[in-house]
């Protein structure tokens, strides 16, 4: 089979379309889970609750395809990263699973009984499943910025040398979680205030002019301890982008800073910080200004800069290792074949497109506010 494309440029758009993935999961999920991490807190009562509840009820199902994408792309494009992650991070991953497992259990179950008592337990259901995934991504992602303790043997098995979950709550990665926790958080009010109505629309707005600042506040001080303190990686000599799938072929070399070297490399990636602090500041400004539609894309923009700074800080690494830095796993060295890369392009270019269109005709459809008298009614009440 002849392929229009050589390895290098597949690798390279395998790793933009995981970025892709990524960052769409974040938006269009994201917000999911921020409405349910915030429930106690915009909603005293069943009302609000139910409020809040339904703004999210029609649609959280149809953004989860983006988290089952993104796994899907790891463990097809990038079979070393799902090795390696699920390795490093079993417990972390069995934790996310069973709070985002709560979510339909908690939507499905909570109208069923019209007792307090059970449908307080449900909400708190949702909130955890709300919470948890919120958290723990963020400190996924803080452990791979400082380096995953895994190696990688003659036969290319990798070995993991963690001790567990405790590993995983060091003082970085759990700043990184809640830049993450508030970054969603603040994503779901914004949402809230583009959908909801009365006390659980004020709330979120209120919420936003916190979350906002401690948002973009943490950003910046995560990037601070980035500069000053976490040792960045680097390939020594020149990246070999088309060889094989073998991270053993190289040298690394690590120092402090490493991670902010593509800074001055490529002289257009300062964007992406840039948003990630200007987002979700102009969330708090345009809710202030009662702008709502304006403020959740800027929101999505902060996220989208957020993430991306991430990607481009670590590029071409992936997953460091910081006991064996030459087991590293790269763009270039932890990919499937060519040829495989290139008949999974072709199936993302037709259904991805698939996936934007009736995500975008659901949201046509559910358009609206969710108000009280809405909830109340029997036609309307589906949470």
């Amino acid at each position: 089979m002849s392929i229009p494309f050589d390895y290098e440029t597949l690798r390279f758009v395998w790793w933009l379309f995981l970025g892709v993935l990524l960052i769409g999961f974040a938006i269009m999920d994201g917000f999911d889970l921020g409405v349910a991490a915030l429930l106690p807190f915009v909603a005293r009562n069943d009302i609000e609750r139910r409020i809040a509840i339904n703004t999210i009820g029609p649609v959280w199902d149809g953004n989860q395809v983006w988290f089952i994408l993104g796994g899907g792309a790891i463990f097809a494009a990038f079979p070393a990263i799902y090795a390696a992650s699920f390795s490093g991070f079993y417990i972390a991953m069995f934790l996310v699973l069973a709070a985002l497992i709560l979510r339909p259990v908690g939507f499905e179950f909570r109208n069923k009984i019209k007792d307090a008592r059970w449908r307080a337990f449900w909400d708190y259901a949702l909130f955890c499943g709300g919470l948890v995934p919120s958290l723990v991504f963020g400190v996924a992602f803080g452990n791979v910025l400082q380096g995953v303790p895994f190696r990688i043997d003659g036969d290319l098995r990798v070995l993991y040398e963690g001790s567990g979950l405790f590993e995983l709550l060091n003082p970085f990665g759990l700043l990184c979680g809640l830049v993450s926790l508030f970054m969603l958080t603040t994503h779901g009010a914004v949402y809230l205030t583009n959908k909801a109505d009365g006390p659980v629309k004020e709330r979120a707005a209120a919420y936003i002019r916190f979350g906002g600042l401690v948002t973009a506040g943490l950003f910046v001080l995560a990037g601070v301890w980035i500069a000053l303190g976490v040792k960045g990686y680097a390939i020594s000599g020149t990246a070999v982008a088309d060889g094989p799938s073998n991270p053993l072929l190289k040298t690394v070399v690590t120092a402090p800073g490493q991670w902010l070297a593509n800074y001055t490399t490529y002289k257009w990636t300062p964007i992406a910080p840039a948003l990630g602090i200007a987002g979700p500041l102009l969330a708090v400004l345009l809710t202030k200004a009662g702008r709502a539609g304006l403020a959740f894309i800027a929101s999505a923009l902060g996220i989208f800069g957020i993430i991306s700074t991430a990607g481009v800080s670590m590029f071409p690494f992936l997953m460091p290792s910081d006991v064996m830095p030459g087991a590293s796993l790269t763009v270039w060295d932890s990919t499937s074949s060519q040829l495989t890369l290139f008949v999974m392009l072709l199936a993302t270019l037709i259904f991805l497109p698939v996936v934007l269109v009736y995500t975008s005709l659901a949201f046509r459809i559910m358009r609206g506010v969710v108000t009280a008298k809405q909830v109340q009614g029997n036609s309307a009440n589906l949470y």
